[in-house]
């Protein structure tokens, strides 16, 4: 299938002038989320379709040919223009059978989200999905009557399922779809649930300063990053132990972190892989890839730490570290960017500075690899 995203921004904003040129932790706005779908991978074709010639200059300036920037018909551009009708002109125009609707308002959207709301889309045959955010909060009506449980049996909030709110970062809908009802949601609905945080969308200029403040760790530790080390268990892997008749134990990888990895590398990073154990299969996985910073048996991560930055002359804020557990709490503080997979211990997830929307074993290294990457540009 060909999967199409459309980025579409106005000129005329009225409760920010000019947000979508406006920098917000070192990039324009449009940037965040424009980038995150580029660096995705899930899209054949992404267009941003704006009204503003200053805007259309940026983009082609900022993303060359890996953006086809349109001039959007000024009607569908108006403070009462529907986002249906630009995503209508433009699904007249290009080819696809699936249209995703980004939206610029939404920059702490990250590559992961759109890799697994379309690895969603696609396994459960969906018609149509949105994002949003968990919220485990008691609404009621303004009447005074209760909206999602019943006040006479009052649940924990640990045994409360809670609800999703639709935070409107991103849309996929089938283009039949929105050929035929003109709208993006319909037939078979699913939702990519998000990281917490993104529940923030830049409306209002009040909102301006807390996205930033949520954005600016990423970037600012992100630049620096000379040095990622990472760790094996729970973190490059999925934290399961499997055996097979002979006792002996394999390990599960993915192949996104692997790429992320060598992509780092190639980006002039390098890639330190630290572990406590000592495993056959782990070294075996390391060859394969030609990575040959590879440290088993290395118990007291913090002193390993203080050694690679002296002997690579790195100071402690040029590291990045990701890890999942408690033997990695030390590593973590040490480091200039801390990083966990959404898996992780408690206690760490408490440290980190970034929480990756990704489990361990499952993209969260690839995450931590873009973040530091696409930080460079």
């Amino acid at each position: 299938m060909a999967w199409l995203a459309l980025l579409p921004l106005r000129g005329g904003s009225k409760s920010i002038p000019g947000k979508n040129l406006k920098p917000i932790a070192g990039r324009p706005l449009y940037a965040w989320s424009l980038g995150a779908a580029l660096e995705s991978g899930c899209f054949d074709t992404v267009v941003v379709a704006s009204d503003d010639a200053a805007i259309r200059a940026d983009v082609a300036a900022r993303f060359g040919a890996r953006v086809t920037v349109i001039d959007r018909d000024p009607a569908n551009a108006s403070d009462t223009a529907s986002s249906e009708s630009v995503m209508l002109e433009v699904a007249a125009r290009f080819d696809s059978d699936v249209f995703c609707l980004i939206q610029a308002t939404s920059p702490l959207t990250r590559a992961a989200d759109f890799r697994a709301a379309r690895a969603r889309f696609d396994a459960e045959h969906l018609d149509s999905l949105l994002t949003g955010v968990e919220l485990k909060r008691f609404f009621w009506r303004h009447d005074g009557t209760p909206l999602n449980y019943d006040p006479a049996h009052r649940p924990r909030r640990q045994d409360f399922a809670g609800t999703v709110m639709e935070n409107g970062a991103f849309y996929f809908t089938r283009t039949a779809l929105l050929h035929a009802s003109g709208v993006r949601l319909g037939g078979r609905v699913g939702v990519h649930v998000m990281h917490e945080e993104c529940a923030a969308e830049l409306d209002e200029p009040a909102d301006w300063p807390v996205i930033e403040a949520l954005l600016r760790p990423r970037v600012i530790a992100a630049r620096r990053i000379r040095l990622l080390v990472v760790d094996v268990d729970g973190t490059l892997t999925d934290g399961g132990m499997y055996y097979d008749g002979r006792g002996e134990a394999l390990k599960k990888f993915d192949t996104r972190d692997a790429k992320g990895m060598l992509m780092l590398r190639e980006a002039g990073v390098e890639v330190a892989i630290v572990t406590a154990e000592t495993s056959a299969v782990v070294t075996a996985r390391m060859r394969k890839l030609g990575l040959t910073d590879y440290h088993p048996g290395v118990k007291d991560k913090p002193a390993w730490l203080r050694a690679a930055c002296a002997t690579r002359g790195l100071t402690q804020d040029e590291v990045a570290y990701i890890g999942d557990d408690l033997n990695d709490l030390e590593g973590l503080r040490m480091a200039g960017l801390s990083c966990c997979p959404a898996d992780a211990v408690p206690e760490v997830r408490a440290v980190a500075a970034y929480v990756c929307a990704q489990r361990g074993g499952a993209g969260a290294v690839r995450e931590v690899c873009d973040l530091i990457r696409t930080s460079y540009a």
